[in-house]
């Protein structure tokens, strides 16, 4: 029995880069549609944004944008995952007390529950990195070559 337990656990731990990769493209589709409402009417987010009294509307809608659109570029090639998740998760946190905490959880009642999915999806990139299916991993593969020779 615990040499099936064995064999089971070390064929899952061979799908973690794949799960990362995965996880990865999940968050890409996510910030995908908000990120591009952001970047073709920047100002009609400021303006969202001064309604719900955020400090700068017109500077933090700049960030957003600017931070969800690197988060989808970042995130898809693998590049720098662990540095763009923090602020992505700052995002999260944002969105979560300020939009969707008073509406419940549901999704479907514009709820807390997609932004608290991402911001522990993020937590997971922040922890555990790109994986191997990354140019996170490649740079680091070559940079200890480099430091080899």
């Amino acid at each position: 029995m615990m040499s099936l337990f064995k064999k089971y656990t070390s064929g899952a731990a061979r799908l973690q880069d794949i799960s990362l990769l995965l996880l990865r493209l999940v968050l890409v589709a996510g910030f995908f549609q908000p990120a591009t409402m952001k970047l073709q009417n920047p100002l009609s987010v400021a303006e969202w944004f001064a309604s719900m009294n955020y400090p700068m509307p017109g500077v933090s809608a700049y960030l957003a944008m600017i931070t969800e659109i690197s988060g989808i570029v970042l995130l898809a090639v693998g590049l720098g995952t662990r540095i763009i998740a923090l602020p992505l998760m700052f995002i999260m946190v944002v969105a979560f007390f300020t939009v969707h905490l008073g509406n419940g959880f549901a999704a479907g009642d514009n709820g807390f529950e997609i932004p608290l999915y991402y911001f522990v999806m993020l937590l997971v990139i922040l922890s555990y990195g790109a994986g191997k299916i990354s140019l996170d991993h490649l740079l680091e593969k070559r940079r200890s070559t480099k430091s080899a020779d």
